[in-house]
């Protein structure tokens, strides 16, 4: 049996897991973010995102826990770092799941277009759903409305018409968020024929599913579509956070991915996720902006100082931080 010492020690653990890492998390996404802007506007992708991995894994590894990383940049052998199943931090901590985007849209970083940013979430582990890397089908909505509301097995005109009744509002004033992609021309068709708004996005979609919760302020209201299952996760964890409604259901439609699903204890390739089991018990998550957004601003390069724009959530005690830190010595902030 445990020692009475080890139970005296679990509360203090959990004290540990909120206010070392809520900080430490801002620090992450923070330093992750600097290294990203540094090369946002100046058209390379490919630049950005390796500097804002190597970043995002170096801070990981400072970080007092054993993490597994469960969503991450993709499968071990195709990516040098953060892949799925790497182990990160000092290992002397928690247990925990990781799921990351060190640069979450990396054509928006290189085109200097608003919503890019640095992604982490932290969960208890065994929390996190451990999904392959491949597309997503997901729908969301924010809080305040009856559960179930939406869904994927609805129609998007089902949706959009049940989401304007709940809102008290037209059809006319429902904006979609939608990722701009030829895959989706028959939903866009079908959300215009309905008579909502749609609002095209390039890329971002952990963001976009984030502005779902705060519709007067961004002007979304629900997000539609098909994108990447890592996202896919990592939205859910910030719903989790902040409230809302999501459903997500794997894209699965080769042999190869069926496969590689059933490896990670997925067996059936239809199911549809809903937001507690896609992400469960405690949760962290945060957020720093690289370009300027709706949701966070971007990295700002001053004279002598650097200022940065952050979200830190907590599920369990519903906790949303916002963090405008102005990081001074700019000549020695580590990238």
């Amino acid at each position: 049996m445990p020692s009475a010492k080890t139970k005296a020690q679990r509360p203090d653990e959990a004290v540990a897991l909120d206010r070392i890492l809520t900080l430490e998390l801002a620090r992450t996404t923070e330093r992750t973010a600097v290294a990203a802007a540094r090369l946002r506007g100046r058209g390379d992708e490919i630049a950005a995102d390796k500097v804002a991995v190597a970043a995002m894994r170096r801070e990981l590894n400072r970080l007092p826990i054993e993490g597994t990383v469960v969503i991450g940049e993709g499968e071990r052998g195709e990516v040098e770092e953060l892949w799925i199943g790497e182990t990160v931090g000092t290992g002397k901590g928690p247990a925990v799941d990781i799921a990351v985007v060190p640069l979450e849209g990396t054509t928006i970083c290189a085109k200097n277009l608003p919503n890019s940013i640095s992604v982490v979430a932290v969960a208890e582990a065994g929390s996190l759903l451990k999904a392959p890397d491949v597309y997503m089908d997901k729908i969301a909505i924010g809080p305040g409305y009856p559960a179930g509301l939406v869904g994927l097995d609805r129609t998007p005109t089902e949706n959009i018409r049940r989401l304007a009744e709940a809102k008290g509002v037209p059809i006319s004033e429902i904006t979609a968020c939608i990722l701009d992609r030829p895959r989706h021309a028959r939903l866009i068709e079908e959300v215009r024929a309905v008579g909502a708004s749609i609002r095209l996005i390039g890329d971002g979609d952990v963001a976009s599913v984030i502005h779902t919760t705060e519709p007067d302020e961004t002007g979304i209201d629900i997000h539609l579509g098909i994108g990447g299952a890592p996202e896919g996760v990592l939205a859910a964890a910030a719903l989790r956070c902040i409230g809302g409604q999501m459903e997500g259901r794997l894209m699965l439609d080769r042999p190869d991915k069926v496969a590689r699903a059933r490896e990670l204890g997925i067996t059936d390739p239809h199911k549809v996720y809903g937001l507690e089991e896609m992400v469960r018990g405690d949760v962290l998550f945060a957020a720093t902006g690289i370009t300027d957004g709706n949701f966070l601003n971007g990295v700002k390069f001053g004279r002598g100082q650097i200022t940065t724009h952050t979200v830190v959530m907590r599920s369990s005690s519903g906790t949303v931080r916002w963090i405008r830190a102005r990081h001074m010595h700019s000549d020695k902030f580590e990238v």
